[in-house]
Formats: C-alpha cells, structure tokens, sequence
C-alpha cells in the first residue's frame, strides 16, 4: 500500500498570551492507503491539533506534512482550501450540516462547490446516501433527522468528492450505543469494499476496539503505536 499521508518532525506551539503551549513536539507519522486508524490519548494530548495539521485546518509551527505526495505546509491558503475540498473529507463531532438544505443537497455541496454538473452530483449522492441506509431521508433536512441519521449524512458528505483519506474527529461523541455501532458498521464496511482510508481522533472504546491501528499520544509525542484488536 502506498503511504497517503506522511509527517516528519510536525510541531505546534500556541502562545495566547507570552507562555507558549507545545500541542505537538516532532511527530512523524506515515499512514496508507486503506488503513482504519485510531489516534487516541487524554484531553489536551494534541490529537486534534494533529488531525486539523493533517487536514490542511491549521499550520504546523515546524515539520513537513505530505497527504498524497503534496507538501501542503508549502501551499498558499487558496491552494490549501481547494485541496482540502478535493483531496480531504471531514467528519466532525458535531455534524456541521446545513440547516436549510436537506440530506440530498448537503451531499452534493461539495461537489456543487467543484463545479460538477447536477445529473452527477445527484446520481453519487444517492448512491452514497444509499451506501449509508438513508434513501428514506434524501428530502429531509437536519433537524428531521435524529444525530445518528445528521452523522450518516457528514459521512456521506465526506465522501462525495472522493477522497484520499477521510479525518474523523470524534464522530461518535453525540450518539448513543445503537447510532455508534450503525455508523462504525458503515464505515467499516467502507474501508474493506473501497478502500477508503479513515483517521480517528477518539476517546471513545468502541470506536478504539474497531480500529485497525491505534496510536496513542501524550504530551504532544507518539507514546505508542500498535495493531488494533481487529
């Protein structure tokens, strides 16, 4: 497998007021194409701050960062927003659906943002929704749909453009057991059918118990990194 994403030696320093905060301290890190990752440690560990450097959200103060064989600390920030669009999909904690479209047109969002004509932004979101068990909910909008079906619909979403890689941070910390198990089944099954590479940020066991790999993080550094339980 080829690696889609590599780090060399990424840290980040924060310094709100004149005491600097060390996120990150030289992380190097490679993941390939189809794994099913688990980054994971206590609150404040840097896993989010690693996950935003690796998704083009935020800078690293030092290091390098390659996701699909692009050095994108060097990109300007249009380039950095274009790339992410295309190349980055996203699932976070808290859905972040639009609340005026519906499932459908949250869906084809992405790709009505890279400009593809309607028929086939329309044919690859239902399909996705459909990979997802939403064909029921396509014309619903987001506060008709239950947290388990809004976090179906993100993941849908971070499919659309089709990927490199897909970054989720914590995407099960608003659903109950049932909802957790659905979404971890779809996206399990999405990694052995397609492919498709997923990077968690978690606390969450149950997510942590599916993964494939699990990296712990503490103080900022890679403590651990082991094959996961399955």
């Amino acid at each position: 497998m080829k690696p889609v994403i590599v780090t060399k030696g990424i840290t980040k320093t924060y310094q709100p007021d004149t005491i600097p905060v060390h996120a990150l301290r030289g992380v190097d890190l490679t993941i390939d194409e189809g794994e099913f990752v688990a980054i994971v440690g206590p609150s404040g560990s840097g896993k989010t701050t690693l996950l935003n450097i690796i998704g083009g959200l935020d800078r690293p103060s030092a290091g390098y960062i390659e996701v699909g064989g692009k050095d994108i600390s060097k990109f300007s920030d249009n380039a950095l927003i274009d790339f992410r669009r295309d190349h980055i999909g996203f699932v976070f904690q808290a859905y972040n659906l639009i609340p005026v479209l519906t499932a459908l047109e949250n869906v084809e969002f992405v790709m009505l943002l890279q400009q593809l004509p309607k028929e086939k932004r329309n044919q690859r979101a239902m399909e996705l929704l459909h990979a997802v068990g939403l064909d029921d909910k396509v014309n619903k909008r987001p506060i008709e749909l239950s947290g388990g079906q809004q976090q179906r619909v993100a993941v849908a979403r971070a499919l659309a453009s089709k990927p490199a890689f897909v970054l989720a941070d914590e995407p099960t910390a608003n659903l109950d057991s049932v909802s957790t198990g659905q979404l971890l089944d779809i996206m399990a099954n999405l990694n052995q059918e397609e492919q498709m590479t997923f990077v968690f940020s978690t606390h969450d066991q149950r997510v942590i118990d599916r993964a494939h790999r699990v990296i712990t993080l503490e103080d900022g550094k890679i403590i651990s990194d082991r094959k996961g339980h399955v």
